[in-house]
């Protein structure tokens, strides 16, 4: 096997390196996406004992710093990113400043993100100037648009790794090259997606857990960029999931976070779609909380709804983005569903499961809204009552049919809409949680308070944040809290003994 591996490191070189000290992997044969095999997976552990002989060789335990920015399917990358380094001999600093190698795993979904990133990157200059062997490296979705490696590229030459949303599971080969060949890597393919299972995954909460179940998008709505940096929709096989969860729950965790770009489409084409395998999940003994995110509107079901209805460990949260209350605007963004079928669903998931907590996510100012579809919107926060509510005021993605669009309002104006939603918002939420006063509510115990230092916080089955008093070894326990005071954000209450 080594001496396989051997040769696969000086063909795989050669490519690179001897093309271009700063070269750069492409190609898109339009396949379907596909599993990284075993054979893949052990050339990976290869390079990965290949960098631990050679930061062996520092003197000091290596340490790497990593950020991830955006949504929770980053952090989940990242979590893998740091399994990896942990495997190759790693430990891990808290700040760049104390770092041998720096990571960003970026996101591409707002511009304020990208701004971020670019910002932080800069202030690293003087900290590779003054340690020259620090190793950085930038990855995921900002970096798969081309436009934005090209800028990464040319405005910080210090950056030795750029490596897009695909090529993940090659972190230990990449890094490897770094330090024995030196110069840059930029390694971005255009590719439909694959599905690496079996990568090492470092946890740093003991209480709650993330699992993809599914990665990409196929819904192209005109506003996001996420089908183009994460490829088309590709779903884990159900037993890996299973097991997955099974095994997490045998460790000892409280909470399982089922991720997916939209879950709701899991499984499509195979034997198991989203409701099934939540049935499967909600099947295991003990108790523990299963949730999810993101819901698409135009997949969410009845049947879906009846499983979480009669489920015994499924989350009573439903996070489900309108965007817009105008049907003329779902229809440029794309979204596939009109308001009456988006109502039809809140009045069914409330009459089957009464104690439902319903967030949202609402976009302002996308190309071609006018106030009076504003308005509709506004409407339909009235009718629907939305416990919080996540707004986004639009955020021009270029390689979006959105942004080819006229969009004649003026950022001045669509402050002035943004700050008449937030207020509308504000309103509907400062009493969205007085119904739970006095009554009892089963916590998931998970840390100190965030209302008060002298309190415990928790989270209950409707995914609300709860304080309560209670002595540390309460963390990681179930326990019932009668409640006395609602905040817009949050709950107060008290253990019943």
């Amino acid at each position: 096997m080594q001496k396989t591996l051997e040769k696969y490191y000086i063909l795989w070189y050669t490519i690179i390196y001897d093309l271009s000290v700063e070269s750069e992997m492409r190609g898109s044969d339009g396949l379907a996406a596909v599993t990284v095999s075993e054979e893949e997976l052990k050339e990976q552990r290869f390079f990965i004992q290949r960098v631990r002989a050679v930061t062996h060789l520092f003197g000091h335990k290596p340490m790497a710093y990593t950020h991830s920015y955006g949504c929770q399917q980053n952090v989940s990358d990242s979590e893998k990113l740091d399994g990896m380094l942990e495997e190759m001999g790693f430990g891990f600093a808290d700040s760049p400043e104390n770092a041998d190698l720096v990571l960003y795993n970026t996101c591409a979904v707002r511009e304020n993100a990208e701004n971020r990133v670019f910002g932080n990157v800069g202030a690293l200059k003087h900290a590779k100037r003054r340690n020259p062997e620090m190793v950085i490296a930038v990855c995921g979705c900002m970096v798969q648009q081309e436009h934005i490696a090209q800028r990464m590229k040319e405005r910080f030459p210090y950056v030795d790794l750029i490596f897009g949303t695909h090529v993940l599971h090659k972190f230990p080969e990449m890094l490897y090259g770094i330090y024995e060949k030196g110069g840059r890597l930029v390694c971005i393919p255009e590719s439909d997606g694959i599905v690496a299972e079996g990568l090492p995954v470092r946890r740093t909460d003991r209480i709650k857990a993330s699992v993809p179940i599914m990665y990409g998008c196929n819904n192209f709505c005109t506003y996001c960029i996420v089908p183009k940096v994460r490829g088309r929709e590709r779903s884990r096989a159900a037993d890996g999931v299973i097991a997955e969860v099974r095994g997490l729950l045998e460790e000892g965790y409280k909470e399982i976070l089922l991720l997916g770009q939209n879950v709701n489409s899991y499984g499509k084409g195979s034997g198991t779609d989203f409701p099934q395998l939540l049935r499967e999940l909600d099947g295991f003994d003990g108790e523990y909380v299963i949730s999810f995110m993101t819901s698409h509107p135009k997949d969410c079901s009845h049947e879906l709804i009846d499983v979480i209805a009669d489920s015994r460990h499924i989350s009573h949260h439903l996070h489900l983005p309108v965007q817009s209350g105008s049907d003329r605007i779902l229809k440029l963004m794309n979204r596939h569903y009109d308001t009456a079928k988006y109502l039809e669903l809140v009045d069914y998931a409330r009459s089957r499961i009464p104690d439902i907590q319903l967030t949202t996510d609402i976009i302002v100012g996308f190309p071609g809204e006018t106030y009076e579809d504003l308005r509709m919107t506004l409407e339909l926060m009235e009718r629907v009552r939305y416990d919080s509510a996540f707004t986004f005021i639009y955020s021009r993605r270029e390689g979006t049919k959105a942004a080819e669009m006229d969009d004649p309002v003026t950022d001045e104006e669509k402050g002035k809409w943004f700050r008449e939603l937030l207020e509308v918002q504000g309103r509907i939420g400062e009493n969205a949680y007085a119904r739970y006063v006095g009554q009892t509510l089963r916590v998931l115990v998970e840390g100190r308070g965030r209302t008060d230092e002298k309190l415990l916080t928790g989270k209950s089955r409707q995914n609300i944040i709860v304080d309560l008093a209670g002595s540390d070894e309460l963390q990681g326990k179930f326990v019932d809290v009668r409640i006395t005071k609602a905040l817009p954000w949050a709950l107060i209450g008290e253990t019943i003994q």
